[in-house]
């Protein structure tokens, strides 16, 4: 894995602008829905099986993280509330680089191990969320 920071060529996609606005807005979205009090969807998958499917507890999560109750999003979605940290930290990146127009952050040539590495870790971690949700049934 090779880290590097280069300039934004003018042909490159802005990922940190276009990834910024993206989360802004479902955040903004997101907001407003649940402010609103509408509805939010039934899992399919719980109504046929009785169990939790992956993310099941995660727009509770959201709503605990937005609200600063972070032990709570936690407790419904260990998975999600990383999720919406590494979002937190990576919007916080995005701003910083875009105000001071600094170089951008980039990893690139992944050896056949660090993917077979990410892969595995990311089923593990699919694995391990299911498995919490299931056993603990937080909600």
């Amino acid at each position: 894995m090779q880290y590097c920071r280069h300039r934004l060529p003018p042909e490159e996609i802005d990922h940190e602008l276009l990834w910024l606005l993206i989360s802004v807005s479902t955040f903004l979205a997101l907001s407003l829905w649940l402010s609103a009090g509408l509805a939010t969807p039934r899992c399919a998958f719980r109504a046929i099986t009785g169990l939790p499917c992956l993310t099941c507890g995660a727009t509770r999560s959201a709503w605990q993280f937005l609200h600063g109750h972070f032990l709570t999003s936690l407790r419904f979605n260990p998975l999600a509330f990383l999720a919406y940290c590494g979002i937190a930290i990576f919007d916080l990146y995005a701003i910083a680089v875009l105000i001071a127009r600094t170089p951008r952050l980039r990893l690139s040539n992944f050896t056949r191990f660090e993917k077979l590495v990410v892969r595995i870790l990311v089923i593990a971690l699919l694995s391990g969320n299911w498995l919490y949700l299931v056993v603990a049934r937080p909600f």
